[in-house]
């Protein structure tokens, strides 16, 4: 959700390389935008005028067999479901939080498997989420999106480098940490979703984020997933990197997707 979607169509533009397309999505402005290879990556918008300023952030969309259900089970859990499930484009989508506040969307409807497909530059390759307990966030949405169901032998959650780790067909895709603090100053710490997209120099395209305007929340550095850094964009919108060679892998079809 952007609050200026020309400013940040040349923000990302320049940064990933990605051209956009428009497309017909709610009732305010809408692009899909596409990696250097053709790859649909992102969907980003602004709202219909309403009068009401939202903030401008990154939201991750978990895909759903029926948002209702899951919209019932999040609530169920102690969730809460802010709008719909409702009408959206070709699906159906549902915005919604865990019982920590961090904001997620359900997404029911077509899946195209390029939303999240091979690691490389510009696409989206890792999701975190930063949580007061990992342990209780990883029984919430195991329990929303049926992690656990029985038959279901494509998900597999386990404790791994100081987080909750979700593999999904044996490749890690979403990673939940403890920490965060409910009513922290810093949006970087409080419970949210981070999402992380490839890049070949981490260090490069840090720097090159601040000459466009954006800025560095977290210098370049090296994890037990690659070289990362985390950054924001000139509207606030916070986001992170990682390096292509890094030992984050995605996963094929999409467990899930980002909007911004």
């Amino acid at each position: 959700m952007a609050a200026d979607l020309d400013r940040a169509q040349n923000f990302y533009g320049d940064l990933f390389g990605w051209h956009f397309r428009p497309s017909r999505h709610g009732q305010g402005r809408y692009t899909i935008a596409f990696t250097p290879d053709g790859a649909p990556t992102v969907g980003m918008g602004v709202p219909a005028a309403t009068g009401a300023t939202l903030p401008v952030t990154w939201t991750t969309y978990f895909a759903a067999d029926s948002a209702d259900e899951v919209a019932w089970r999040a609530r169920e859990r102690g969730g809460t479901v802010a709008v719909g499930p409702l009408e959206f484009g070709s699906g159906r989508v549902a915005w919604a939080a865990d019982p920590d506040g961090a904001v997620f969307g359900i997404w029911e409807g077509e899946l195209t498997s390029a939303w999240w497909g091979e690691r490389r530059p510009g696409a989206p390759v890792w999701l975190e989420l930063r949580t007061r307990d990992a342990f209780e966030a990883a029984l919430f949405y195991g329990h929303v999106f049926s992690w656990d169901a029985q038959g279901q032998d494509r998900c597999d959650v386990r404790f791994e480098h100081d987080r909750v780790v979700l593999h999904i067909d044996g490749k890690a895709v979403a990673g939940l940490r403890g920490g965060a603090l409910e009513a922290a100053p810093d949006p970087n710490v409080r419970p949210r979703w981070h999402i992380y997209f490839c890049v070949e120099d981490v260090d490069r395209v840090a720097s090159h984020a601040t000459t466009l305007g954006g800025g560095i929340i977290s210098a370049p550095s090296d994890t037990p997933y690659g070289r990362i850094a985390a950054l924001r964009d000139p509207e606030g919108g916070l986001f992170s990197i990682a390096a292509t060679t890094g030992a984050v892998q995605s996963s094929e079809p999409a467990p899930c997707r980002s909007h911004n």
